[in-house]
């Protein structure tokens, strides 16, 4: 490098220096008013939920979904299963504030809770859904313990399932009546051993 172009070089990098913040705007200039917003946590309602946990509100476009579905399992307990859309469970221990799109899952069944959920899956233990008609519903929470509603209402999903009795096991046949032999006793000309 030259020392006539030393000089001119160091000028030329001072003017742009110079100029650049001039010529950039604030975020406004550059589209930043623009941006998609992020996400918003909600409005808080008045209405709560039989618990008293508040509601919510958020936009119906951006709410979470949830879908339950209830099976009985081999062992006679209940296999719950929840599909959710917007929505991403939080690990146990999340701070307790309100992160759009998180929270947890709250199980009641026939209006009762019954469990707080962190992941999709669940088993139902039989002793809570005695023979009979009974709502499993799947409501989805934030994490500060507020629930997400669209259009006033909780975001939840519901099954009814009904339980049947638990049928005893088969008996065993009735014994065949041995002669003191050990052997099938034959009839008698009656019909009787």
């Amino acid at each position: 490098m030259s020392w006539t172009r030393g000089p001119l070089a160091v000028l030329a990098v001072c003017a742009l220096l110079f100029a650049g913040p001039a010529g950039c705007g604030s975020d406004d200039a550059h589209g930043g008013a623009e941006r998609e917003p992020s996400a918003s946590v909600g409005k808080l309602l008045d209405h709560t939920d039989e618990e008293g946990r508040r509601y919510r509100e958020v936009d119906g476009r951006s709410a979470p979904e949830v879908g339950v579905e209830v099976q009985p399992d081999a062992d006679g307990d209940w296999d719950v299963r929840l599909t959710v859309r917007r929505f991403r469970f939080s690990p146990a221990g999340t701070e307790a504030r309100a992160t759009p799109g998180r929270g947890l899952a709250h199980l009641l069944v026939d209006g009762r809770l019954v469990a707080r959920l962190r992941t999709p899956a669940y088993r139902l233990p039989a002793h809570l859904l005695p023979h009979g008609t009974h709502q499993v519903t799947a409501r989805l929470c934030a994490d500060d313990g507020t629930v997400w509603a669209t259009a006033g209402e909780p975001v939840q999903s519901t099954a009814d399932i009904t339980a049947s009795p638990q049928e005893p096991p088969e008996s065993p046949p009735a014994p065949t009546p041995t002669a003191p032999t050990g052997r099938p006793a034959s009839p008698d000309r009656g019909g009787r051993a």
